[in-house]
């Protein structure tokens, strides 16, 4: 099978929104379509009909997944056994694992002869150590199911490592970065030589920092107290934990760090705690991913919150000072692209990358068909 050297459509079918792309051989976007998570295999069609309108021809499709499970440590074509595992892992990202199967599916009742590569955001901490991915839980459990700590967020903490290195002008085998992927889900990565040693995520992308709508770590005991006491059965539990937790409860108000912002400035103190915990637990976050590597060199800012918050990446930058991180307060809210936003004088230098998902999604998608 020849590899395909054209166009790639990348779909990334997210929580919260879905994001198509088409990029041409140089990875330059030909045409692109966002819009809020599409609904139903129709309004699905329709979106993917109209950007191929649009562009025209694609030689290949590659499709964001977030979960892999145990099987995947890299990308893969998609064909009826493969979609049959993704099915089997929805409920390990109810959020994310479902909507990704419909958009795949759709996409292949509208272009039947198309090739199809799913990239798996777990597949970038698919090498951790056993010391970071391990769970000191009962080992019956190990041994009847697949528990780990898989960590996701994975193309973009893949691609903002290596447009850090090339801002930096250093190889990427010689660095130690924290990545913060910062959106409605949010993670921590410990990337050390170009590789996943550490991150934030677990088992599910429920663990670990604070998010829009996701509670991130809580004392397992804190949830068992509440499910006896409230009564409260599985679903209802996943549901309080996935949507009606992290900003969103803190607040009152939202889960949009931008409502929080401008809750804050109202004198809102609801608000004022919400960014507050935040804060703390991602100032926390880059420490513990600091020692997973034994230092660091630089402190990457991506996704939504990374990319577009001056305030959060003022906030972290001076929770981490202890650390080396010292952000320039010019640069950091100067507005440009990829660069570099530390003061010329700190020996940990801070970066905001935009996050390019997409890139990801073309290169995995041109290697894994090139096999």
């Amino acid at each position: 099978m020849a590899p395909p050297t054209g166009r790639i459509l990348t779909v990334n079918a997210g929580s919260s929104s879905l994001k198509l792309r088409i990029l041409d051989a140089e990875n330059r976007v030909v045409s692109s379509r966002d819009s809020g998570s599409a609904q139903g295999q129709e309004e699905l069609s329709n979106e993917l009909a109209a950007i191929l309108a649009e562009a025209g021809t694609v030689d290949a499709a590659g499709h964001r997944v977030v979960h892999g499970g145990p099987e995947h440590d890299g990308p893969a074509v998609l064909d009826a056994s493969v979609e049959e595992e993704l099915d089997r892992l929805a409920d390990l990202a109810p959020l994310h694992n479902p909507p990704a199967l419909e958009a795949i599916r759709a996409l292949e009742a509208e272009l039947p002869g198309l090739r199809n590569v799913a990239c798996f955001d777990t597949a970038f901490h698919a090498g951790m150590p056993a010391a970071a991915s391990t769970y000191a839980v009962p080992a019956a459990w190990s041994d009847r199911w697949p528990l780990r700590r898989y960590g996701f967020h994975g193309l973009s903490h893949a691609y903002a490592s290596r447009r850090a290195s090339e801002l930096l002008g250093q190889p990427l085998t010689e660095l130690r970065l924290v990545t913060a992927h910062l959106g409605a889900g949010a993670s921590l990565a410990a990337v050390q030589g170009g590789r996943s040693v550490d991150t934030t995520m677990g088992f599910t992308p429920l663990e670990g920092l604070v998010m829009a709508t996701r509670s991130g770590s809580v004392d397992p005991g804190l949830l068992l107290w509440v499910q006896r006491h409230g009564e409260l059965g599985a679903d209802e539990m996943e549901r309080a934990l996935d949507r009606d937790s992290g900003l969103l409860a803190l607040s009152g108000r939202s889960g949009d760090m931008r409502e929080i912002l401008a809750g804050l400035d109202d004198g809102d103190e609801r608000c004022r705690l919400a960014f507050d915990v935040y804060i703390h637990r991602l100032a926390a976050g880059v420490a513990a991913m600091t020692a997973a590597m034994g230092g660091i060199d630089a402190l990457v800012f991506t996704g939504g919150v990374g990319e577009n918050s001056p305030r959060v990446r003022a906030a972290a930058g001076a929770a981490s000072d202890f650390l080396g991180v010292a952000i320039d307060e010019q640069e950091n809210i100067s507005g440009r692209s990829d660069r570099v936003i530390s003061s010329s004088t700190t020996k940990v230098q801070a970066l905001v990358v935009n996050a390019r998902e997409d890139i990801e999604l073309a290169t995995q998608t041109r290697a894994c068909l090139s096999r």
